[in-house]
């Protein structure tokens, strides 16, 4: 085992804390974190992006962004699958925790190619998983069946852009995968966690008539929106395994999402040998996590990082918990 390899560990974040005028105080009150006051819309747990990068927590790397430690680690941390994204100097994944008191925007993202070109940034690959849902909650999903460019634009010029789009009940639990150019928004009642691609742009196309106003992005969200996005629904998970109960939410270019379920004793054993880091999240329950020079306990709603090269780990559950496994299938 070479030196680097020796001083790798299970790496925790101090989240960055956002204020958009939909956020509210569930952050705080559901998830007993201590928030500053007023309204907070989201919690970056894990994040290299310029506009917020999460500093480690925990260990020898304590008080370094995780946009510096990719830097510096490199391959180590990333992995070989990743090779593209450093190439870029980038971290691949960004994972946010949403409050949404109010509507956020009915908005679209690019994809790569297009953001690349206009923002010098990734486009967005996102998905979600409802960790609390108040009754009636419900997501604008894609767009109802029969609208176009032209009718879709004559709608945001008269102000009825959401009557277009897909109403989807959304309970805690359930899961939605958005791709780049489907039409979205997250309505309020909703507390997520969101699995995206490290990126930032946001194309809006209404806003609730809120004051004061934000800018909107019509012309650029007409050049990307998928109008096939239709009859759009939650994500019905793939089982893999009844013990631990395992299901596939997500596997797309740019993510792979598991979620497996654990008794109070379940433990997990695997090998990173190098290909991918992989994000555990705790959504419920306790579980530690040993690997490399470190451990960490995960309670309630919470991640860890493990580095592409930490090696062997072993996690255990010790009350019955609801973890989410996050890795990158790119090659290298």
């Amino acid at each position: 085992m070479d030196a680097r390899r020796r001083s790798l560990y299970p790496l925790q974040f101090e989240p960055v804390l956002k204020r958009y005028p939909w956020g509210g105080r569930a952050i705080g009150s559901a998830l007993g974190r201590s928030i500053p006051a007023g309204p907070v819309a989201e919690s970056w747990e894990i994040s290299a992006h310029a506009d917020g990068s999460t500093p480690i927590a925990n260990g020898r790397f304590a008080g370094l962004g995780l946009d510096r430690l990719t830097s510096e680690l490199g391959e180590s941390l990333l992995g070989t699958r990743n090779r593209d994204s450093l190439r870029r100097g980038r971290f691949p994944l960004l994972i946010k925790i949403l409050d949404a008191r109010e509507w956020l925007s009915v908005q679209v993202h690019p994809d790569d190619s297009h953001a690349l070109a206009h923002h010098g940034d990734l486009g967005k690959t996102e998905m979600w998983v409802v960790l609390a849902a108040e009754p009636g909650a419900e997501v604008l999903l894609g767009f109802r069946r029969g609208v176009d460019a032209d009718s879709f634009a004559g709608a945001i010029r008269s102000g009825s852009a959401a009557d277009m789009l897909q109403r989807v009940p959304a309970r805690s639990g359930d899961v939605f995968f958005v791709p780049p150019g489907t039409i979205h928004a997250i309505g309020p009642g909703l507390l997520l966690a969101e699995i995206q691609q490290s990126s930032n742009v946001t194309y809006r196309v209404f806003d609730w008539n809120r004051r004061p106003a934000r800018p909107l992005h019509v012309e650029r969200a007409l050049e990307v929106l998928d109008f096939d996005a239709v009859e759009l629904a939650s994500v019905r998970p793939e089982a893999l395994s009844t013990h631990p109960l395992t299901e596939r939410l997500a596997t797309c270019g740019d993510f792979e999402t598991l979620r497996l379920g654990l008794q109070t004793g379940d433990e997990v054993n695997r090998d990173l040998e190098g290909g991918s880091f992989e994000i555990w999240g705790s959504l419920s329950g306790s579980v530690t996590i040993e690997g490399g020079t470190g451990s960490v306990t995960l309670d309630g709603v919470s991640w860890t990082l493990l580095p592409a090269a930490i090696g062997g780990f072993h996690l255990r559950a010790t009350k019955p918990s609801t973890l989410l496994r996050i890795s990158t299938p790119g090659t290298g």
